[in-house]
């Protein structure tokens, strides 16, 4: 298929060779490797042209309303039990945005595929092949593109994230950074695993709640096997949780014993979960859970430990192409909250903070033993 297609969204043109590539080298890979179930690669024009009409649809409104959509290119064939139209739909900026407010939920996909030189709309899907194309617009002016995983709990790998004039491509050769934490290395597809009650993948569905609440918030994770936490928080505790709080890993323990309920009960039980912990977040001060998912307060104020010294830099880096990483004043990345999440990784070099800004930001801060200090990932560009 040769598309011709003039983009006026100049940024769609600048990312499309790039993105192309991506779904084309990684569906080669896996085709060789056996995969089965894969999805088409979109050539440059296509993806040019989805993300230049879905840019401009992205900034209507219907009814008053933004429009949020998700779009998919697959042919109906490769969508298990499409919601197939009786009549073609023209993909442009009119159609999405008169279409949106019906399928804004999440996990509907509106499918689109070609004829010619064509790219049509054939109606709508839940389910995808792997490493399929998917354009999602979250807000007015931000794009995300990504695929589904192969194996990983629901959340999908995100490709590249184009915001007016700013492009970020995912850069996955990051998480081979030693002293990667876990849930970056997930998140970019190395370590992922398919059991969706997996410790670190537990921790990316808190991290995505935490950040969907946009009010800020700090969860700091510390081990289970010690109390030194308490060293670097202000005492009395306002809100300490007693007994510690096992909603979440009660959960985690007892899935695979009964055997009578099934998955999806387990999945949807584990959000309600999830979401009761990070909505806690939203309280001044830090919530602070333990290694196994427990709850042990929230709303705790940090303070740097008695014995430590004051937090002068940490080193932030962000995983996207061309993302270099540089030493700042942990205050300068956001703020008090960032500062304070940062001191309290400096003096417990064994707990992981999570820091989600009110503005959408998201870092982890987490203990480098090979530079000797505390490292800071912003991850929102994987959270989206």
């Amino acid at each position: 298929m040769e598309l011709t297609y003039e983009s006026t969204y100049q940024a769609a043109a600048k990312v499309a060779d790039s993105i192309a590539a991506h779904f084309s080298k990684h569906l080669e890979i896996a085709s060789e490797a056996g995969e089965e179930d894969l999805a088409t690669a979109p050539n440059a024009r296509v993806v040019e042209k989805i993300i230049d009409v879905a840019f401009w649809a992205s900034l209507r409104r219907e009814e008053g309303i933004p429009i949020r959509i998700s779009l998919a290119f697959l042919h109906p064939c490769q969508a298990g039990k499409p919601l197939l139209f009786a009549q073609r739909l023209p993909l442009d900026a009119r159609t999405l945005t008169k279409l949106a407010p019906g399928v804004e939920r999440a996990g509907i996909h509106v499918g689109v595929w070609h004829e010619g030189d064509n790219l049509y709309i054939w109606g709508t899907t839940l389910k995808l092949p792997n490493y399929c194309f998917v354009l999602d617009v979250p807000e007015p002016g931000l794009l995300v593109v990504k695929h589904r995983r192969i194996i990983g709990l629901g959340k999908f790998a995100n490709v590249a994230m184009l915001r007016g004039d700013q492009v970020k491509m995912v850069d996955e050769s990051s998480g081979l950074l030693p002293d990667t934490p876990d849930i970056l290395s997930s998140l970019l597809g190395i370590s992922a695993t398919a059991v969706w009650n997996d410790p670190v993948n537990v921790l990316i569905q808190i991290a995505v709640s935490m950040r969907s609440h946009k009010r800020g918030g700090i969860l700091l994770v510390v081990p289970s096997c010690t109390n030194h936490w308490k060293e670097s928080i202000i005492h009395p505790l306002q809100y300490q949780v007693y007994p510690a709080f096992s909603g979440v890993a009660d959960l985690i323990r007892q899935e695979g014993n009964n055997r009578n309920v099934t998955e999806i009960f387990w999945q949807n039980a584990l959000r309600r979960e999830v979401e009761n912990i990070t909505g806690l977040t939203a309280v001044d001060g830090a919530t602070v859970i333990n290694d196994k998912h427990e709850l042990l307060t929230f709303g705790a104020k940090i303070t740097r430990a008695s014995w430590s010294t004051q937090i002068e830099q940490v080193l932030m880096m962000e995983p996207v192409v061309g993302g270099t990483p540089v030493l700042i004043h942990p205050s300068s990345i956001g703020g008090t909250r960032h500062l304070s999440a940062a001191q309290f990784v400096h003096d417990q070099k064994d707990a992981i903070a999570l820091v989600a800004s009110q503005d959408g930001y998201f870092t982890v801060f987490s203990w480098s033993e090979q530079a000797g200090l505390v490292q800071a990932h912003r991850i929102d560009i994987l959270l989206l």
